[in-house]
């Protein structure tokens, strides 16, 4: 068992904070060949996260704490919708479906978020990265 609470949400922020890429998973799935991938992601204002997609699968995205922008894209990198979550305002998560061009702006420090797709785990190829 493993509960989700503020201690653990602080601890994977700190590594977030300290790390490079100003982001830190804690994965809740044992292996990245799991049939389903669940995973807090702690990311810090700052973290780069491509324009990308998941060609076979969808996933979801349910913010603990903080709050980030998603944005979504057509196959010209041209912005078509954009939301922002943010629990404290009733904002909670997003289903993105396979194959949706999106990504990620982290608007406060300490964000956190729950994480769910399919897996196993698959790198982002160069299908699946919009440059």
């Amino acid at each position: 068992m493993k509960i989700i609470d503020n201690g653990l949400l602080d601890e994977v922020s700190r590594q977030a904070t300290e790390s490079p890429r100003l982001r830190m998973n804690y994965n809740f799935h044992d292996t990245l060949e799991a049939n389903a991938q669940r995973l807090l992601n702690a990311l810090e204002p700052g973290t780069e996260l491509p324009v990308h997609r998941h060609c076979f699968t969808a996933e979801t995205y349910i913010v603990l704490r903080g709050e980030i922008n998603v944005f979504f894209y057509d196959d010209d990198k041209r912005v078509t919708e954009s939301v922002t979550l943010n629990p404290l305002k009733g904002e909670y998560g997003i289903h993105i479906p396979a194959g949706q061009w999106h990504t990620l702006e982290v608007v406060e420090k300490g964000t956190v978020i729950f994480e769910v797709k399919d897996g196993p785990y698959r790198p982002l190829g160069p299908e699946d990265r919009l440059d």
